[in-house]
């Protein structure tokens, strides 16, 4: 039988495997292993293509969101016990960051259609003991920020973005990442570009925060030896910086190459009882992920996998229901626990093809 990947990572790397093996040999020869001078060219070509004045490198996604609410403390821009409302919709990553930083997240539910939380859904859960909104962008899909600056602006309230998922994603023809205040980015593997191991990035346009950033992500000191805040060991390695520098050139043609995928299974599934993912007008999904819902949604992959079709469910819980965060105030989040129940994402790859797709909507067709 032949298998429909979820997602064939071998694929994707397989044309970079020369230019990656000039590269480790590059690195080998400069032997600049920890803040080497890819990490510097990386982080300008980033910044350049979110349109932002910095990028600052860091290990992963979970540490640049952690980076972010730290710096802010540090800059008195928040203080720890501030409330922060975040999707119970979202990785749990998103959640974890704020409390590390020693603030409070406010679980907010969700919109059935797009998945995101949206302004309103927000703006319902504000008061005076709420100081940032974290906004994410999941499964590649902008939230529609003017809403969410426009809600800022009245409640005086800071954004953040969580990028992890939306490389390259836009919303009015400006950029994730270069909206709020800063955004976090992930380069896990999977991620429309994905380094061969962790990685993340910090990108703003606030020089103060892009400082505090670079002070505290190595071991809190602005010069070697200089320990002027209490920081951490939250680097990007040179060598992943090296492999996302090449990969950066081809995210947009990798993305429209995802757009199409997901317009094959828009068209083929149309009138399938199932439903579609909504796209908000005036933006670009890049389609992370093709996520669907279904109200026998543990029936439906069970057949699919008979099928040698491989699905994952992001994510089986939302965030009101893991026990890590039983401590946390209660918020009803209906949506976001209902959703959890009904969502499939489907097999989303730049790398695969009308045919391999056509297996899948067939499968479902059949179901």
């Amino acid at each position: 039988m032949d298998i429909v990947p979820f997602l064939n990572l071998k694929s994707i790397n397989a044309s970079y495997q020369d230019a990656f093996q000039q590269i480790l040999q590059n690195e080998l020869n400069r032997s600049q292993w920890i803040l080497g001078d890819s990490v510097s060219q990386f982080e300008n070509q980033f910044a350049q293509y979110i349109g932002t004045q910095h990028a600052i490198g860091v290990s992963n996604g979970l540490d640049a969101l952690t980076l972010i609410w730290k710096s802010l403390i540090q800059l008195g821009k928040l203080n720890e016990g501030d409330q922060v409302l975040v999707p119970a919709h979202t990785y749990i990553a998103s959640v974890l960051s704020i409390v590390h930083a020693g603030l409070e997240p406010v679980l907010v539910d969700v919109n059935m259609y797009s998945y995101n939380t949206l302004a309103a859904d927000f703006e319902r859960k504000v008061t005076p003991k709420v100081k940032a909104i974290l906004v994410v962008h999941l499964y590649g899909q902008m939230v529609p920020m003017t809403d969410i600056q426009s809600l800022a602006e009245d409640s005086h309230l800071l954004v953040v973005e969580d990028a992890a998922q939306a490389h390259g994603a836009t919303f009015q023809g400006k950029k994730a990442g270069s909206w709020g205040i800063a955004s976090a980015f992930s380069f896990y593997p999977s991620k429309n570009l994905g380094a061969l191991g962790d990685g993340g990035a910090v990108t703003t346009d606030d020089e103060d925060l892009a400082k505090m950033v670079r002070t505290l992500f190595n071991y809190g000191s602005p010069e070697k030896y200089q320990h002027t805040k209490i920081g951490f060991n939250y680097r990007l390695d040179t060598l992943q910086a090296g492999f996302l520098s090449h990969k950066l050139s081809d995210l947009d043609a990798l993305n429209q190459k995802r757009i199409q995928v997901a317009l094959w299974y828009q068209e083929a599934l149309q009138d399938a009882s199932i439903g579609l993912p909504d796209i908000v007008s005036k933006g670009t999904h890049v389609y992370h992920l093709f996520v669907i819902t279904s109200e026998n949604r543990d029936a439906l992959q069970k057949h699919l996998k008979k099928y040698g079709i491989q699905t994952m469910i992001h994510y089986p819980k939302a965030n009101t229901q893991h026990e890590a965060f039983e401590h946390l105030t209660k918020n009803k989040c209906p949506n976001a626990e209902t959703l959890s129940a009904k969502i499939l994402s489907l097999p989303m790859c730049p790398t695969l093809t009308q045919v391999q797709v056509k297996k899948v909507t067939q499968a479902i067709l059949s179901f």
